[in-house]
């Protein structure tokens, strides 16, 4: 909940300030926000090696308030520009010491369709959305997004392991 709760309110802070901010402003620091997401993501594991514990349903005050405060900035991100949003959270989860990329995966969607959803209310409120592109593309995410669900379980149930399917490295 803490993790929702931070994303409602960094989405729609970001959602504004989108609004609110030349798109200029924003694409200079764009590359390096994903470069720093991939090279987080990438290291995550290297750099929680010595921690104890990670982010769990167990997870201490301490973890909870890091996690917080590192979707608080995430969901301004994401509510701002959304892309690589997903990046940045599965590189904020694999930093705090999850390693379940199944668990950080469901977490990512979860936290990344709340930030989206409340960047577009509002956008919807201001009156920013252009309804008969934003329809179609809507209904092509929609499509897309459940054709490429059941192709990726198809595949994954065919080479029977996750690991072969998400990462293409030698365990």
């Amino acid at each position: 909940m803490p993790l929702v709760l931070t994303s409602v309110i960094g989405g729609l802070l970001g959602g504004i300030s989108s609004l609110k901010t030349p798109a200029h402003t924003f694409m200079r620091v764009l590359p390096w926000l994903m470069l720093g997401a991939t090279l987080l993501f990438a290291c995550g594991k290297k750099l929680t090696r010595r921690r104890p514990s990670g982010l769990a349903h167990d997870a201490s005050t301490a973890a909870l308030v890091g996690a917080s405060v590192f979707e608080f900035i995430v969901a301004i991100y994401g509510g701002y520009f959304g892309g690589g949003v997903g990046i940045m959270n599965l590189a904020m989860l694999a930093t705090l010491g999850m390693t379940d990329i199944h668990a950080m995966n469901a977490l990512k969607v979860l936290l990344g369709g709340v930030i989206n959803g409340v960047a577009v209310v509002a956008f919807i409120a201001q009156g920013a959305i252009y309804w008969p592109q934003g329809i179609v593309m809507t209904v092509g995410a929609i499509v897309g997004g459940y054709f490429a669900a059941h192709y990726a379980q198809r595949s994954y149930l065919r080479r029977g392991s996750a690991h072969s399917f998400c990462w293409s490295v030698p365990a």
